[in-house]
């Protein structure tokens, strides 16, 4: 289990500006080992939570063996409404464990090299992607405007005077 306050510091020199693609691709990077860190930290303590849950389960259902047994030799039953509400409780996590087990959603977010890469890849190739459209768009504004001049010299040259 990572233990708290436990940090590990990382300082890594850059060849260009901080706003360099090899600095945005390090920046995601840390950032998903953070997120992977804190998805640790939640799982284990999700763990710890199961494991008092599994014994508090298998207390449960001794104590409702005994029960059952004092029921069966003439013994009362004193728990009825404590049980119904227990029962109702019961039923409500039992249904939530499921819901999270059944949930697509959830698994295919803890399994992101499975779907084909996480969100940080996909956000790294858009960021990617962004910086390109932009060279691409500056290239066709400048194209466009030696094209205008162009015009402009040619419909100068055209014009008697």
């Amino acid at each position: 289990m990572a233990c708290d306050g436990y940090y590990t510091v990382l300082i890594i020199p850059l060849q260009n500006s901080l706003y360099s693609p090899d600095a945005l691709h390090c920046f995601h990077l840390l950032k998903r080992r953070r997120d992977l860190e804190r998805q640790k930290d939640i799982l284990w303590a999700g763990l710890q939570v199961l494991e008092q849950t599994q014994l508090w389960y298998q207390k449960r259902l001794k104590l409702n063996l005994q029960r059952q047994v004092s029921l069966s030799t003439g013994g009362l039953d004193g728990e009825g409404r404590w049980s119904c509400a227990l029962r109702s409780c019961m039923q409500r996590v039992n249904g939530s464990l499921g819901n999270l087990m059944s949930d697509t959603c959830v698994w295919n977010n803890l399994a992101p090299e499975k779907s084909g890469g996480s969100d940080w890849d996909l956000r790294w190739s858009n960021a990617t992607l962004v910086k390109e459209v932009i060279q691409q768009n500056q290239q066709i504004s400048m194209l466009e405007l030696e094209k205008a001049q162009l015009l402009q010299q040619l419909v100068s040259y055209s014009t008697p005077e």
